[in-house]
């Protein structure tokens, strides 16, 4: 009987205290929901690049490493 009821039809029909704004444009949908979140992207990635410190550390791990020349196998 609830699945009868809810018909889209039923959608037509406003609640009570419902006031619906203006719609957007198509240019305000798309800044809303495309350029702004990239834009906070772009912002993000770039403060976490130019604030990233193990860079500053390099490659410190590599290039200390010594190897022995003077090793020599055992003949048995």
């Amino acid at each position: 009987m609830m699945l009868l009821m809810s018909s889209p039809a039923l959608a037509l029909t406003r609640d009570d205290g419902d006031d619906p704004g203006p719609g957007l444009s198509v240019i305000q949908t798309l800044g809303l929901y495309v350029l702004i979140p990239l834009a906070l992207f772009a912002v993000i990635a770039g403060l976490v690049m130019v604030l990233d410190k193990s860079r500053a550390k390099g490659k410190t791990t590599s290039s200390n490493i010594t190897v022995k020349s003077d090793a020599q196998a055992n003949k048995a």
